[in-house]
């Protein structure tokens, strides 16, 4: 049986303690004023790895290297202002095989096996960096004719350097849902949670479901959609929660809580391999992941964990204070 921790607001990757500084991505001087002075710090990024300093009696912490800690900086995104401290990121995945030596006692490590032992601003540095790292490097050709791009302003824009395309790309976000679906119970039964599994899951887990919003959606209907090619159930009513930038790869988690209409579950795509209600009781008695032989709850650091941890709150009757919500969508379902 899990302990649930005391009602969180804030979740892991989100809390941003920087100024993102945006009218400075444009002033070239600037920027390169900022890379000569001596408190000036960088995050940097080795095939998807961060740089932390670990040990077994500290909590991880983020390196940030000066720049003349780094022979070759390659190219750079501005990240913005920590205090009065720029900072900036770097992508060194094409400097060869072996793990960059730049820090002692650091080394780069994967972020889903450290990410939830980090404080909350190191995470959400992190989890900046790496998205834009990873969109700088998946657009480094120009998708209308094809010719290589270049990075400007800072790193928050590539320019096809075709002069008779010249076509402008922005660091974009994948906009995807995630849901706490509940029945309330028929003829007296307990109220019940739906939760799914996924083969690529560790053994045990199950979660909330999930699914990316698709041209022309609202988010609403996006979660009437899902839930129900995923499980058949069809939704009474949906309520914003929370929302999460989720670093793997790199996607904006956007939580919701919604009530079934219905309870039998037809899956109706590949998507899960098993999906089932569970009771309060029931999900009381899920343990940790790699820490249990039965079932177990989603990794801590993830939005799934808070609205499942959320729903339990409620449930036990110390409802939780999400980061924001919106009236309920109480439309019937058709």
């Amino acid at each position: 049986m899990t302990k649930r921790p005391d009602t969180e607001t804030t979740l892991k990757y989100a809390e941003a303690r920087i100024d993102r500084a945006a009218e400075r991505r444009d002033d070239p001087d600037w920027v390169e004023q900022a890379l000569q002075q001596p408190d000036t710090r960088i995050i940097a990024v080795w095939r998807s790895r961060h740089l932390l300093y670990v040990s077994e009696s500290e909590q991880p912490r983020a390196v940030r290297l000066r720049p003349e800690d780094m022979d070759d900086r390659g190219e750079l995104v501005f990240l913005g202002m920590e205090e009065s401290v720029a900072l900036f990121a770097v992508d060194l995945s094409d400097h060869g095989e072996d793990e960059p030596e730049l820090e002692d006692e650091a080394s780069f490590v994967d972020l889903r096996r450290y990410g939830p032992l980090l404080d909350g601003s190191d995470a959400n540095l992190l989890a900046y960096a790496r998205a834009m790292v990873n969109w700088h490097r998946n657009h480094r050709f120009c998708g209308r004719c094809g010719t290589a791009t270049a990075s400007s302003a800072s790193g928050h824009r590539r320019q096809c350097t075709n002069p008779d395309c010249g076509q402008l790309s922005f660091p974009r976000t994948d906009p995807a849902i995630i849901v706490l679906v509940e029945h309330p119970g028929d003829d007296g039964g307990p109220p019940r949670c739906l939760l799914g599994r996924s083969a690529h899951f560790p053994a045990g887990m199950y979660s909330t479901l999930a699914g990316f919003v698709e041209p022309g959606e609202s988010l609403e209907e996006t979660v009437r959609r899902e839930v129900f090619e995923e499980s058949g159930i069809e939704l009474a009513s949906v309520r914003y929660l929370a929302s999460q930038p989720w670093p793997f790869p790199g996607s904006l988690m956007l939580g919701f809580h919604a009530t079934a209409s219905t309870t039998t579950i037809r899956r109706n795509d590949e998507e899960l391999e098993a999906a089932r209600w569970f009771t309060l009781d029931e999900v009381d008695q899920f343990g940790e992941s790699g820490e249990t032989d039965g079932y177990c709850l989603p990794r801590p650091d993830s939005i799934a964990r808070f609205l499942i941890d959320h729903w339990c709150d409620k449930m036990h009757g110390r409802e939780s204070s999400p980061q924001g919500q919106s009236p309920p969508d109480d439309r019937s379902p058709e």
